[in-house]
């Protein structure tokens, strides 16, 4: 993202996820404030992200969505035991600071897919 702001934003994310791991209420609110500057730079794909995770994070009190891998997302098996959930939020955030890689792009869709496919599934 490109707002001073958001960046500020993202590297408070980033360094509350290093040092303490998902605090879920704060990241929460830190996703919600995020959420505005991506609908405000014109990135659908980003708003979408952040909110099914702060939607996702406030329905099951945590993060259960692994980093997205090459194999198609019917044989991703959401088995918390299998990932670091701070990790793959940590790779979420990553990917949302540098919107202008198209490769970032892709993969935030496969988040989204993600968080739809396990919803319906719990």
């Amino acid at each position: 993202m490109n707002n001073p702001q958001a960046q500020q934003l993202i590297r408070k994310i980033l360094g509350d996820l290093n040092h303490t791991g998902i605090i879920t209420n704060t990241l929460m609110d830190d996703l919600k404030k995020l959420r505005p500057y991506a609908v405000e730079e014109k990135q659908p794909v980003i708003a979408k992200a952040l909110r099914l995770a702060f939607e996702h994070i406030e329905e099951y009190d945590s993060f259960n969505i692994p980093i997205p891998e090459d194999e198609p997302l019917e044989e991703i098996d959401f088995t918390p035991a299998d990932f670091d959930p701070t990790e793959s939020m940590v790779y979420l955030i990553t990917l949302i600071r540098d919107i202008n890689n198209k490769l970032n792009i892709e993969e935030l869709r496969d988040y989204n897919n993600a968080f739809v496919k396990y919803a319906e599934e719990h």
